[in-house]
């Protein structure tokens, strides 16, 4: 909020307590209904919300058989989303993605005329099955929609449906025939996330429910223009600006050419993260700080941000593929290097200047 902005009323600060409070809520009937289907991934689950909450596209990376597509189709059916998944091949062309136009001739009159045929990225929700697959032509189709919202076909141009969220993914073993993505695309995806093996509960409890014949039922939670309505609150979380500095320093530490970086940083990286990644970094704390039932930002959300933020934006070098040290190993090192601020009180009291407290009365109708 600006200085010399007028104060927000007691209606509109009791109005985002209530839908705070509605959000977190919502979130854990999600959870609950992706429980239904999908054992463990809490994890996953939690940077997809995120992701979800914060108007971000997201990259997932794991070994086939870990329900990625499972558990992208059951969070849009929780969230009465429409849903649409491309299977990416080589031959895919930029046409199958988008759509294309066709000569329709109207039989009355004899007229033809063009009509454009919508493709499946007129969903709410994409995914892009192993999308290092495709030449980079179909892929740059793809992420202009990601970062524009709309299709241009024959010089019109066509939006795509409100909310839009894409999810990608790549397999980590196969590489052979693949077309892997550039940086610059790359850093269009809020999130990378790493879907990891299940542990030896999780697997049989995977095989107990996948080999019954129950088949459960998802309860919508909310709608697209809910989750609209969610994406404009989270914006308003406010964030100290020692937090918003302290996301600058993980992202400017990744920079060896401006300035004195730690020697692994001088060592292991050819090229750091760039603004777009301390943008994602303070968004995604916003929504952290929320679903954590906090009103502000903490450097702990900063914190829990920076893997899935950084780990697709930092490119290393021989040294680091020689030593085996992975983006992950140092953004590890990156936050052991950069220590905590512990200013709660000072996030609280700023919290306090745009969401009101909830009134005892109002808790006391609870």
């Amino acid at each position: 909020m600006s200085k010399g902005a007028p104060p927000r009323d007691a209606a509109a600060s009791a109005d985002d307590v209530a839908a705070v409070e509605q959000l977190i809520e919502s979130y854990h009937r999600i959870r609950a209904e992706l429980s239904k289907v999908v054992v463990g991934q809490d994890r996953v689950i939690e940077e997809l919300f995120i992701c979800l909450l914060c108007r971000g596209h997201c990259i997932l990376e794991g070994v086939p058989g870990l329900a990625k597509t499972l558990l992208v189709s059951t969070l849009a059916r929780a969230t009465s989303l429409s849903f649409s998944r491309i299977q990416f091949t080589p031959d895919l062309m930029p046409s199958d993605i988008t759509g294309t136009e066709v000569i329709e001739e109207d039989k009355s009159s004899g007229t033809r005329e063009l009509r454009f045929v919508k493709g499946p990225v007129f969903a709410n929700v994409i995914l892009a099955d192993e999308i290092n697959r495709t030449p980079p032509k179909t892929q740059s189709a793809l992420l202009e929609a990601m970062q524009e919202h709309h299709v241009t076909a024959a010089g019109f141009t066509h939006k795509l449906p409100q909310p839009f969220f894409v999810l990608a993914t790549q397999n980590p073993i196969e590489q052979e025939g693949t077309y892997p993505l550039p940086e610059a695309q790359l850093d269009r995806f809020m999130f990378k996330i790493l879907v990891d093996y299940p542990s030896e509960q999780e697997e049989f409890d995977i095989v107990r429910l996948t080999t019954a014949s129950n088949e459960a039922s998802i309860e919508r939670v909310f709608s697209g223009r809910d989750i609209l309505s969610l994406q404009a609150l989270v914006r308003e979380v406010p964030c100290a600006d020692h937090v918003i500095r302290y996301a600058m320093s993980l992202t400017r530490m990744t920079r060896k050419h401006k300035g004195p970086v730690p020697k692994f940083i001088e060592d292991y990286l050819d090229w750091g993260a760039g603004p777009r990644a301390t943008q994602h970094l303070v968004m995604a704390g916003k929504a952290r700080a929320i679903l954590q039932g906090r009103y502000f930002v903490s450097t702990e959300d900063i914190r829990a941000a920076a893997h899935p933020v950084l780990r697709h934006r930092l490119i290393t070098n021989f040294n680091a593929e020689a030593e085996g040290q992975r983006s992950d190993d140092i953004v590890g090192r990156m936050l052991e290097e950069l220590p905590r601020e512990a200013s709660k009180g000072m996030d609280e009291k700023m919290a306090r200047r745009v969401f009101a407290e909830p009134s005892s009365e109002v808790r006391s109708e609870k």
